[in-house]
Order: C-alpha cells, then sequence, then structure tokens
C-alpha cells in the first residue's frame, strides 16, 4: 500500500487528516484514485471547486489506522536530517528507506564510500546503477546526507561494508544478505533481533569479529538462490572455524517464488549436481525446498519472507 504513494501524496493525505481539505493534486496517484476516492469513497472534491479535495467520514480513522505512524515517522527522521520534505519530492517508500538508512549508517558508509553507480546498485538493490543518477533530487539528499559534495571516481581496493542495528536488549543476531531488513530496523528492535549485514559477497569483515560479540545465537537470512545459499556455506566455515554455529532460515512457502530470468537478478542455477552448493551444509528439508527450486528454475528473494514470523516457528 505504502510502496504505491510517493512522498508528495503522502503530504497531501496528512493535510486531509489536519485540515479535513487539501489542494495538493493527489488525485493524481493510482492508489488514492482508485482506492481511496472510488473503492472507499474517502476522499471527495469540493462541491463548486473540484481543485480542492475533502475527507469524508471514516477517513480519518483509515489514516490513522494506516499511515499516520509511517508519515510522522519520516517527517521527524527529514527534520532530524535537515532535509527538505515539501510537496515536491517523489520519494517512494524504498527512496525513504534507504534515506533512513543511509543517515543511520552515515559512518560506516563514509569509511569505504564507492562510486556513485555501485552505491546506488548496493543501496538501493534492485533499482540499477543508474538509479541515482536518474532521480537528482534523491541523489542530492543522499550527498547531503554523507556530507559529502561528490561520489568518488574510483571504488576503494578493500571496501567492506559492516553495518550493525542495535537492540537494548537482543536475543539473537541474524545476519543479512541485503540490506532490506536494515532500513526498517524499528520492527526487528522491538522484537530483540540484532541485524548485520557485511556488504553480501564479501564475508571476510566476519572473520575479524571477536568471539565475545557472538554469543548469542546467530541465524543467516537470504535470497533463496545460488549466490545466497553459497554465501551462506562460506559464512558457515567462517563461524565454524570459531567454534560457532549459524542457523540459515528457511521459507516456509514457495508461493512467492521468482523465475531466475527475473529483471534485475543475474544468480543463475549452475548445471552441476545440486548446483554445486555443498549438500552436507543443508539439512534434509532445507535440500529439498534447494532441488525444487533448482528444478523448477525458480529463486525466493529475501524481501518475499517474513523474518519476525520465520524467527518464531524456529523458536
Amino acid at each position: 500500500m505504502k510502496k504505491d504513494v510517493e512522498w508528495k501524496y503522502l503530504i497531501g493525505l496528512n493535510q486531509l487528516y489536519k485540515n479535513e481539505k487539501t489542494n495538493l493534486k493527489i488525485g493524481n496517484n493510482s492508489f488514492i484514485k482508485q482506492i481511496l476516492m472510488k473503492q472507499k469513497k474517502l476522499i471527495k472534491p469540493k462541491m463548486g471547486n473540484p481543485k480542492v479535495l475533502e475527507a469524508k467520514c471514516g477517513f480519518k480513522a483509515y489514516y490513522k489506522k494506516e499511515f499516520l505512524n509511517y508519515f510522522e515517522y519520516y517527517s521527524n527522521f527529514f527534520e532530524k536530517a535537515g532535509l527538505e520534505s515539501n510537496a515536491h519530492k517523489t520519494y517512494n517508500e524504498d527512496d525513504l528507506k534507504s534515506l533512513a538508512f543511509i543517515y543511520y549508517q552515515k559512518d560506516q558508509l563514509k569509511k569505504n564510500l564507492t562510486t556513485e553507480y555501485t552505491f546506488s546498485a548496493r543501496v538501493f538493490k534492485g533499482k540499477g546503477a543508474k538509479y541515482l543518477a536518474n532521480k537528482p533530487s534523491l541523489r542530492n539528499a543522499v550527498l547531503q546526507l554523507l556530507d559529502i559534495d561528490e561520489f568518488p571516481e574510483k571504488d576503494p581496493k578493500n571496501a567492506q561494508w559492516r553495518f550493525v542495528v542495535d537492540c537494548e536488549n537482543p536475543k539473537l543476531v541474524v545476519i543479512c544478505e541485503n540490506i532490506a531488513c536494515l532500513k526498517v530496523p524499528y520492527e526487528y528492535k522491538q522484537n530483540n533481533i540484532e541485524l548485520w549485514y557485511v556488504g553480501g559477497n564479501n564475508t571476510n569483515p566476519l572473520k575479524e569479529i571477536p568471539a565475545k560479540k557472538i554469543e548469542l545465537p546467530l541465524f543467516y537470512f537470504c535470497d533463496w538462490d545460488h549466490h545466497g545459499l553459497s554465501i551462506f556455506s562460506r559464512i558457515k566455515d567462517i563461524f565454524k572455524e570459531k567454534g560457532e554455529k549459524i542457523t540459515l532460515i528457511a521459507p516456509t512457502t514457495l508461493d512467492d517464488a521468482l523465475p531466475v530470468n527475473s529483471p534485475h537478478h543475474k544468480s543463475k542455477w549452475r548445471k552441476k549436481e545440486f548446483s554445486g552448493l555443498k549438500s552436507e551444509d543443508f539439512s534434509a528439508q532445507q535440500q529439498e525446498i534447494i532441488n525444487i527450486l533448482i528444478q523448477d528454475d525458480i529463486w525466493l528473494e529475501e524481501e518475499s519472507m517474513d523474518l519476525i514470523e520465520l524467527l518464531s516457528e524456529i523458536n
């Protein structure tokens, strides 16, 4: 839902909530037009002045339930970060999550600052290396958050990212292949989950983690494709050398699986037995899931799985 409503439209919805009217052109958004205006009939044009939209009975309750906390979270973020948040900003949900992530992980990002294309591909996953270049307003906001004038022309030789989302009383640690979960950390903090991201394929930072940092139960959350599962094997070996175990979080359904030739997806299954993966690193049930994925030439994206729900089933 929220992913379909850009920031400039969220501002209009908030005006409707506070003032019961707005003159912003939020009817241009398909979700607002089709769902809130036509289907639910919670918004209507003002009689005699259709350029002004008015809130109808039930709108405030709906907005409070579905949007208020979300809007206030990012409004507070914009104020704290010193970014403009006017109705000209076309940030979508992933843009907002990424900006907040950059703000809170600024120090680590600046230590190993990459080129614009690399940064765009890693932080704005699935949007491509030229995503920032094609969104000047978003690019300027990123530069402001990082407190830099420009990205470097070359990538550093040893760009080793290790991001941590701390929580007050962690009960376990989840190492994520992708940054996505770290962009909405409040959900995991509330569930006493500490999140780590070490750069996807770059597992070297894990070798340097001291024993006292890995006393909690360890889990790995990843895309279920050749790339993600092979990274798990490397991570499992790293912790085995440290005398620690790590548990792979497995999906309970393949309903959201995608074809391996999905846009922006480069990991393909190998034409080898078990795709060349180390079968001994996976349980019998996990091997069964992997064999189905290989046979049907499909994969499961990390973001399509509910981490908190899967952890509750494991525990």
